[in-house]
């Protein structure tokens, strides 16, 4: 892969495109690429294979008829990305601007079709003005013959949708029902209804790129999993993401060549605060027991309590969950809550072992959050822990308190291996919560109240506040070293290698949307 980009500017200058070398140059300054640009540098060099090159449009209606458009709007093929399979379509916003009418969904829906009769991802390059208005209902019809196949298609095969342009009405729930969603910065926006409308109807004033532009979606609705700063950058990411995961439910996520050799990180046995108030940066954790720069961060901006993204561990492709002390101290909250979930349902979907990193207080509490429904939402990563049957690994680096700890893969819910830093507190809640509870009439009568408090505190931390009353029943498998973590990972999901499980026969549950 770091060949590929490493030789993007060679491969951009002796391109023969269109306008040639220097057209693409200046596309390249505007931040904005033609369809077949970004298929060629999307996939490696010379694999694409067109499908549907000579295919026109069906309508002749509003003066449709007095040109031919051929490909009409879309470029369809497959080729490879690091000699894998991938299927792919881009939209030509040149050609009718890229609007989606019968015979340009169904080129797509052909794309669509392939990748799960050979089983291999999906990778759409979006940049459409919309359904095409001149031939009336026949475009409603190709965006739901694509969102049909968008549904049957999830969990068989991975489906990336890159927007890298205008993408609204109903455009946008293609993007919605796939795996992950990459907008460019100042130059893609996703809306169901774009500025003039909201004006109109709500009297709201508001720019395209404030009302659906990428930071937008990756900051505030959750919509997009990534954002890059360009089309080239976004094209790498697309790659980079494509080799952590399978190309089909039915095969294992791509592993890399490695050689043990010592797996101590001795820099972990301090990195936890002496005052459990004091937050700390789980990525610092997560970066020390994983692969060096092997990590790819999803959702990176949304929901920042949370943190979620791929990554190897000795070479094997895991799924990475950890509450982030650094935000809200952790807490779940509905958006961390409907952010892990997802990740982890797609992990499962596709063979992705889970590694679950825990520091958490609880849940937020507040009207705000009990209004919109944490109800509801925090049970969706409670479903979706309690329905994956991939290998999953927990680790207590520091608080584990109330539900809270029950949703975070404990071991109650089906996860395989869990383990405990000593420093580790597994408590129904905070020792001084509890202290004030349990002891509220010896409190009372004390003389020195505040003094007997923290008695009472240090009582209930002696006892409860630990991790080894858990390891005592067999919640928790091993109390270990922080500096021992990485081995005892690596030894685990080489045990659960050929973990075989499988859920009660039934159609599909229930989860709480």
């Amino acid at each position: 892969m770091k060949e590929h980009f490493d030789t993007l500017e060679a491969k951009t200058t002796q391109a023969q495109m269109g306008g040639g070398a220097e057209r693409i140059a200046a596309q390249h300054k505007k931040g904005k690429l033609t369809a077949r640009e970004r298929i060629d540098l999307l996939l490696d060099e010379g694999t694409f294979q067109e499908i549907g090159q000579l295919v026109t449009h069906r309508s002749d209606n509003f003066g449709l008829d007095q040109q031919v458009f051929l490909g009409d709007g879309v470029v369809t093929g497959f080729g490879r990305i690091d000699g894998r399979l991938i299927y792919v379509f881009s939209q030509d916003f040149t050609v009718l601007g890229g609007s989606l009418a019968e015979a340009h969904a169904a080129k797509i829906c052909r794309i669509m079709d392939l990748a799960m009769q050979n089983g291999a991802p999906v990778i759409g390059l979006n940049d459409s003005g919309g359904a095409r208005i001149q031939e009336g209902v026949v475009s409603l019809a190709g965006y739901a013959d694509i969102f049909y196949r968008n549904v049957r298609s999830s969990g068989v095969v991975p489906q990336i949708s890159a927007i890298l342009g205008p993408c609204a009405g109903g455009a946008v729930y293609s993007p919605a029902l796939t795996d992950f969603v990459m907008m460019t910065e100042g130059t893609s926006y996703m809306f169901v209804t774009g500025p003039n409308v909201v004006k109109t109807v709500t009297h709201e004033e508001v720019s395209s790129e404030d009302l659906g532009g990428a930071s937008t979606h990756a900051s505030k609705s959750g919509v997009a999993h990534f954002t890059a700063p360009n089309e080239l950058d976004a094209i790498r990411q697309l790659r980079q993401l494509i080799s952590y995961i399978p190309n089909n439910c039915e095969e294992e996520p791509p592993a890399l060549a490695y050689s043990p050799s010592d797996e101590s990180r001795p820099a972990l046995d301090s990195i936890i605060p002496e005052n459990p108030n004091q937050p700390y940066d789980i990525r610092e954790v997560l970066n020390a027991v994983i692969d060096p720069d092997s990590s790819m961060e999803v959702h990176a901006e949304y929901a920042r309590n949370m943190v979620i993204g791929f990554a190897r561990v000795a070479g094997r492709t895991v799924g990475c969950v950890a509450n982030q002390p650094a935000t809200l101290a952790g807490v779940l909250d509905i958006d961390a809550s409907v952010k892990a979930a997802r990740f982890v349902r797609f992990c499962d979907a596709f063979n992705i072992p889970l590694l679950v990193f825990v520091d958490v207080p609880g849940f937020l509490p507040g009207t705000d959050q009990e209004w919109r429904g944490i109800i509801t939402h925090g049970a969706k990563l409670l479903y979706a822990f309690s329905e994956a049957t991939v290998p999953r690994i927990t680790v207590i680096t520091r608080k584990a308190y109330g539900g809270a700890y029950d949703v975070m893969n404990s071991k109650h819910i089906g996860a395989d291996m869990n383990f405990a830093w000593p420093g580790a507190e597994i408590a129904v809640m905070g020792a001084k919560g509890a202290a004030e509870i349990i002891f509220k009439g010896e409190i009372a009568k004390a003389t020195d109240q505040a003094s007997k408090l923290a008695e009472k505190e240090a009582e209930y931390k002696q006892q409860f506040a630990n991790p080894y009353e858990a390891a005592a029943r067999g919640y928790v498998d091993a109390v270990i070293r922080p500096s021992e973590t990485r081995q005892h990972i690596i030894a685990a999901l080489d045990m659960l290698r050929n973990k075989v499980a499988s859920l009660p026969r039934k159609k599909h549950g229930n989860i709480p949307l």
